[in-house]
Parts: structure tokens; sequence; C-alpha cells
């Protein structure tokens, strides 16, 4: 499916959306009998939604801190000259460090926001100096660490959809 159409759904898609969103290890069945319908038919929606790219992926909620990792941050990166060759190959770099949790090219003051993951300050300290000031790209970083777990909500139904 094309990026640019958005694939119709009704109000039981929704539902069953919002509950995979919480809990994608659900039973088919389950979420069935959540939203009142067959479980043959909530597994077709299903289907049909990963089909037309509604549902793109099933991951585990991963968390950090119990894996060693208990220091998260955002790092705000400008990078120079912005070219596509530049972000292309910063975005490949920066994907590959194991530290890396996400990668968004955002507007503002930074080109991108990297999500990261590391044991503590002096691993994060370690990771903007020796990896990522270090790529000859990387013109600026901002850090903001984050306190705690995030709080996640579903992308739920707008009264307009």
């Amino acid at each position: 499916m094309k990026q640019d159409q958005s694939p119709k759904l009704d109000s039981v898609d929704w539902k069953i959306l919002e509950l995979l969103q919480v809990d994608a290890t659900m039973p088919n069945k389950d979420i069935a009998a959540k939203v009142g319908i067959a479980p043959s038919t909530c597994l077709e929606r299903i289907r049909r939604m990963r089909r037309n790219g509604t549902i793109v992926a099933t991951r585990a909620h991963v968390r950090p801190s119990l894996l060693g990792r208990g220091e998260q941050a955002f790092l705000g990166i400008q990078i120079r000259p912005h070219a596509r060759d530049t972000a292309n190959d910063f975005v490949q770099k920066v994907l590959a460090l194991p530290e890396t949790l996400a990668l968004y090219n955002v507007s503002g003051s930074e080109d991108y926001l990297v999500h990261v993951a590391v044991a503590n300050s002096t691993e994060l300290q370690s990771l903007i100096i020796d990896k990522l000031l270090a790529l000859p790209q990387v013109a600026h970083c901002r850090t903001q660490l984050i306190f705690g777990e995030p709080w996640v909500a579903p992308l739920r139904q707008s009264d307009g959809q």
C-alpha cells in the first residue's frame, strides 16, 4: 500500500489495534472476545492490517535497566554539512551503536534525536565524546537525561476517523 493512502479502519479494527499495542502477545481468541467478533474474523482483520501496512511489526518491550543499562538519554544531534550522503552515513553509524534504542529525524535546532541506554553516566560521556562527537559530520550534541520508564499510550481512534 502506498504511504499516502490511509487504510480504511472501522471501530472494531481500532479496538483490535489498541489491544495489540498494549499487549501483542494476547491470544487471538481473547482479542476476539473483547471486541465482540468471532476468532476467525478477528484473525482475518489482523492479517488484513498487516498486509495493508497498518501493523508493521510485533516487538518485545525490553527494560534496559534490568539488562545493565539503567541510564537513558535523548541526544540532540546537529550534523554538518546538510547533505543526503552525510545524513545517510550518520544514520547508519548511529543505528549500528549498541547503545542506540531509536533514532528520529526532527525539525528544530537539532537534526536528529537519538534515544540511548547505557550503564551509567561515565558510559554516557564516553558514548558522546568517543563515538558520536568523533563522527566527522556531528557538529553538536545536546543531552537530556531520562528519569524512569516512559509512559506509553496506544494510538487510538480520533473523532475524525
